[in-house]
């Protein structure tokens, strides 16, 4: 397992998150649940054994003030510019700084979990090279782990999985790939949370979803 890996988390701004649930939840519950799961993905990366450090691209007040009490650290390069702006921004900064990798993570993949974390990093081979898990539908990419941090082009979306397995192989970089549950579980609709709900779990995200109150203002 290489060593000096540094988790990347980028978080935007929580009042405008999440914008496809709009026809699901609130905008103050959409927020509260931004809040919670990027809480969840923070106290797992704050768990594992094997990682350097956790890196959170934001310029949000709340996810800063829980990420700073957590003892991540805080960079606003790239945090308004979409999830592959922070994820570059990112890794342009590690890279500098001579990490020897990066895991980027998104901040809306609750049922993460340590042993997962640690399945991950386990996969990762030494530099130079490119591990990958898929979204849920195989088409996005839902972590990747880099070594060294910018040995890849990173371009996320809806359909990045195989373009970025194509760019790295054309790039002459080992590539890993992995699948895992909790991380392909990504929540940007009503059927993530649909699907999300029928998973047990301790989460502060199903917490907030499972409260009669807020039962309420869903509209499924």
């Amino acid at each position: 397992m290489p060593d000096d890996i540094w988790a990347v988390v980028p978080m935007k701004d929580t009042r405008h998150s999440k914008q496809r649930l709009s026809g699901a939840l609130s905008p103050a519950l959409r927020q509260r649940l931004a809040i919670a799961m990027f809480a969840d993905v923070l106290d797992v990366l704050c768990d594992s054994k094997n990682l350097a450090g956790i890196l959170v691209v934001t310029e949000d007040a709340e996810i800063t003030r829980l990420a700073t009490a957590r003892g991540a650290r805080i960079i606003t390069d790239g945090a308004t510019q979409g999830h592959t702006g922070a994820v570059l921004a990112a890794a342009r900064i590690l890279t500098a700084e001579r990490r020897g990798g990066m895991l980027a993570v998104p901040g809306d993949i609750p049922l993460l979990t340590s042993a997962e974390i640690e399945t991950l990093l386990a996969a990762h081979q030494p530099a130079p090279c490119f591990t990958i898990v898929p979204a849920h539908d195989g088409r996005g990419s839902n972590a990747v782990v880099l070594s060294p941090p910018d040995i890849v082009p990173l371009q996320f979306g809806g359909t990045s999985f195989a373009p970025h397995i194509a760019t790295a192989r054309r790039l002459g970089v080992r590539v890993v790939e992995v699948h895992l549950a909790g991380i392909a579980l990504d929540i940007d609709d009503p059927n993530d949370i649909t699907r999300f709900l029928r998973i047990p779990s301790n989460t502060r995200a199903r917490k907030i979803l499972s409260t009669e109150s807020e039962k309420q203002a869903l509209l499924f």
